[in-house]
Formats: structure tokens, C-alpha cells, sequence
């Protein structure tokens, strides 16, 4: 119906609606509270302001809140890591003790081999590795639903918060430019007990 303005049958339906109609619990204007039988007001309500039937909204409609982008996400968690240890992290100035190379698996395959390879690399001391994911296909299936660029991109570092890697992992970050950029995370491992 949005486009379209109402017939005159339409709007003289409307009218008769809204002149028969009535308040709901009119008489209820408080009500008894079940267990301490004390009087309890009920809350204010905002008046509702008259419209008619195709008017057009007056207010401007709520911004769509969108969660961040998948760098944002990872680039806003808490630093748990050393501060030192981090900047030169970052600066590509930390060499990675191990790599795993999860281009062209799919889901089922690369969740299973990161569990693996994380796990033996904690056991076996090492304190950051890598991981490329690779940056996803810059394509669009034209479907009705959006789909992701990268979904191993954007799941490994959900995979790397959830056990039995959480109790492992100290820090996940973007990897710097030399070791993939936006293509591959460091992963900083807990020392081994």
C-alpha cells in the first residue's frame, strides 16, 4: 500500500472505525498489587496524536544500528597481552613461531584444523602464530540475503574465543601488512604451565 493514496470508500470506512470504537479498561485506573494488596499506580502513557489514514510521518525514523565490521571487532577487544610486546606486535617486528593456511577449505574443514594446530602449538611452547584466512572473494550471489566477504575471516576469531581454544588464547590482532594484513590474524598464546 506505501505509494498509494486511499480511495474515498476507503477513508469513509476508516472514519466510521474510528468514531465506533472505544477505550480499552477504561475504568482501571489502578490496580491492586497480588501479593502486599497495595495500590500500585500505573504508568504514565504518552498521548498518541491524532494522524488520519495516509498521512505521512512527521518524525524521521530511528538510524539503523549495524554491528562493526569484522578489523573493528577484533581491533576493539581488550589489550590482554603486554603493551610493549603488542606495539611491536603490530609493527610486524615479532616474528610468528608457527603458520597455519586455512585458503580454500571450507568451514567444516578449517574449524577442525585451527582447533588442532592451536592446541599443539600451546603444548609445545610456542607463543604466537599465525593464521591466514585469506581476505574472501569479492563477489555477490545477487541473492535475497547479503552474505559476507570472507566468512572464514570473520569466524575465526569467534572460533578462537569459544572453548577449548579460549582457555589458550591470551590475544587475537590483525596481522601486520608483511605477514597477510587484513588476510591473516596473530594469535598470542598463553604460556604453557
Amino acid at each position: 500500500m506505501a505509494g498509494r493514496r486511499p480511495r474515498p470508500d476507503e477513508l469513509e470506512l476508516w472514519r466510521k472505525v474510528a468514531q465506533n470504537t472505544q477505550q480499552m479498561h477504561a475504568d482501571h485506573q489502578r490496580s491492586e498489587h497480588p501479593i502486599t494488596n497495595l495500590k500500585t499506580p500505573k504508568p504514565k502513557r504518552q498521548p498518541i496524536e491524532p494522524f488520519t489514514l495516509g498521512q505521512t510521518s512527521n518524525g524521521t525514523a530511528p538510524p539503523h544500528k549495524t554491528l562493526p565490521g569484522i578489523r573493528e571487532q577484533v581491533a576493539m577487544a581488550p589489550l590482554q597481552m603486554d603493551k610493549k610486546t603488542f606495539g611491536r606486535l603490530k609493527r610486524g617486528k615479532v616474528q610468528p613461531e608457527g603458520k597455519l593456511d586455512l585458503h580454500g577449505m571450507t568451514m567444516d574443514q578449517a574449524h577442525p584444523r585451527l582447533t588442532q594446530f592451536i592446541l599443539r602449538a600451546h603444548a609445545s611452547g610456542k607463543r604466537l602464530v599465525l593464521v591466514v584466512t585469506g581476505k574472501g572473494k569479492a563477489r555477490d550471489d545477487g541473492g535475497p540475503i547479503p552474505t559476507r566477504l570472507g566468512v572464514l575471516r570473520h569466524n575465526v576469531p569467534q572460533w578462537l574465543a569459544q572453548a577449548p581454544l579460549a582457555q589458550v588464547v591470551l590475544q587475537v590482532s590483525e596481522a601486520h601488512l608483511k605477514h597477510g594484513g587484513g588476510g591473516a590474524y596473530y594469535v598470542y598464546l598463553r604460556r604453557t604451565r
